[in-house]
């Protein structure tokens, strides 16, 4: 299987680097394919602009979505966007690895989103949804919280996990396309014990040995 994995966070030695290295190692294990961006590392610039193009459609006025488009015609997508979007496209199964900040994306991985999300190639033209462009490919969020478990249930203090991350798994994964597979969620590293996260390492290694067998989950209403 091929797998492209999406790391956003500062710190390798921290837990997110720690699941990241826990995805590649048991991965590489199974003998799966594997490419890599690690945005922070790669120092990838999360701002878009006309810097995302070699191509122009109206120099005077710019508006992304329509530039977009004519790159997507012209083969107009400056190099370090286009290598992200044949990730996307090489891929049978992506994950997200983050911090959950501020109820959303790190603002490096957004910026990912902003630009590597393409119109034209990435969405649009009818293909949205089950009928979007990577229909057949799946993918899942993995990812830390700040708080605990008990925080972000119905009534909890955050309230409900599927509705803070709906707009994820539903607005940016599913609308271009991809099966969505259950989010793997650590609460609260920062909190736990060397032993409990020990254990939440060695839990993730065994979901990921099954990941191909695993079913997509419903992102719709919650």
């Amino acid at each position: 299987m091929r797998v492209f994995v999406v790391f956003a966070h500062p710190e390798r030695r921290s837990f997110n680097g720690a699941l990241l290295r826990t995805t590649l190692e048991t991965l590489e294990a199974a003998s799966h394919e594997l490419r890599v961006s690690d945005l922070y590392a790669d120092g990838f610039n999360p701002v878009s602009g006309r810097h995302n193009f070699t191509s122009a459609r109206d120099p005077d006025y710019f508006k992304q979505q329509l530039e977009e488009l004519h790159a997507t015609d012209v083969d107009g997508f400056a190099p370090s966007i286009e290598a992200e979007i044949q990730k996307l496209e090489w891929c049978g199964l992506m994950i997200w690895q983050f911090p959950l900040w501020w109820f959303g994306l790190p603002a490096m991985l957004k910026g990912w989103v902003d630009r590597v999300f393409a119109m034209g190639r990435t969405y649009g033209g009818g293909h949205f949804y089950e009928n979007g462009v990577f229909r057949g490919k799946r993918a899942f969020i993995s990812l830390t919280t700040g708080g605990p478990a008990e925080a972000y249930v119905r009534g909890g203090f955050n309230g409900g996990i599927d509705g803070i991350l709906r707009p994820i798994q539903r607005g940016m994964l599913r609308f271009v396309g991809f099966d969505v597979l259950a989010p793997h969620i650590v609460f609260g590293p920062a909190h736990q014990s060397d032993q409990d996260l020990r254990a939440a390492l060695y839990a993730y290694a065994q979901r990921l040995r099954q990941i191909e067998s695993e079913s997509p989950i419903d992102v719709g209403e919650y």
